[in-house]
């Protein structure tokens, strides 16, 4: 497999009142195509700075990211927003999700600004909901969705245009058990049928049996780094369930 992203000397403060506090220190990190990465650690840790600056939503103050062959930060801020519209896709532990729209609109808006024609993403926003199991609830809202089919239609959303770098923060934190295995076999298909580096920030401890790969965080450096084989629980696609 070959290296999707990688990261130098990432580091980032932020001010509080006549403080700084050292988020990040000097971190080194890559992510490999197919392969899901856990980042896992206790509050605080800077788990989400580091997606954060990884996907280029947040600026490090000092390190490079190199994504995709592109070093990231040295792009100007609309070409980074062209580079994650392109290539990556985002799945949260709020969904955010437009409570108007129907889960078929929710992802077909997301590929009519990638540049695909109606008729194009309709079928491709179809496809990706059928492939986590909601083909015969794409017409309902959120509000008609329960916490687990949610969360299912911002993973197909995010899959939907097949990006090559896939973050996910805390994707399971609003789920309950059965649901959060759900989503995180959800995210190793991605991985492994779809080619996606995936890289996912989680306290759960519960999703490291489908890791490939777990990285612990604390106090703003990696504290541990290590491949866990193939990860056996997660080779059987997910029963899809509705709670």
């Amino acid at each position: 497999m070959s290296i999707a992203l990688s990261a130098t000397g990432l580091s980032k403060r932020f001010k509080t009142g006549r403080t700084h506090i050292e988020v990040l220190k000097a971190v080194d990190f890559d992510a490999l195509h197919g392969d899901v990465t856990m980042v896992m650690g206790p509050s605080g840790s800077g788990k989400s700075t580091l997606v954060a600056t990884l996907s280029g939503l947040l600026k490090p103050d000092a390190g490079q990211v190199t994504a995709l062959g592109q070093e990231l930060w040295d792009l100007r801020p609309a070409r980074i927003d062209r580079f994650r519209l392109d290539h990556c896709g985002f799945i949260f532990q709020g969904f955010n999700l437009f409570s108007a729209l129907t889960a078929l609109q929710q992802v077909t808006t997301v590929l009519k600004y990638c540049g695909l024609t109606p008729e194009q993403a309709r079928r491709k926003a179809a496809a990706a909901l059928e492939e986590v199991g909601l083909g015969p609830r794409m017409h309902q809202r959120p509000a008609e969705l329960s916490g687990g089919e949610k969360q299912r239609v911002a993973i197909a959303r995010a899959i939907a245009k097949d990006p090559k770098l896939l973050f996910a923060d805390e994707p399971t934190s609003a789920l309950d058990g059965e649901n959060g295995q759900v989503v995180i076999k959800l995210l190793h298909r991605a991985a492994k049928e779809h080619g996606a580096a995936v890289i996912c920030v989680t306290h759960d401890t519960r999703l490291e049996a489908y890791a490939d790969r777990i990285i612990h965080l604390e106090d703003g450096r990696i504290t541990s780094d290590r491949r866990t084989g193939q990860p056996a629980a997660a080779l059987a696609k997910p029963a899809l369930i509705g709670a």
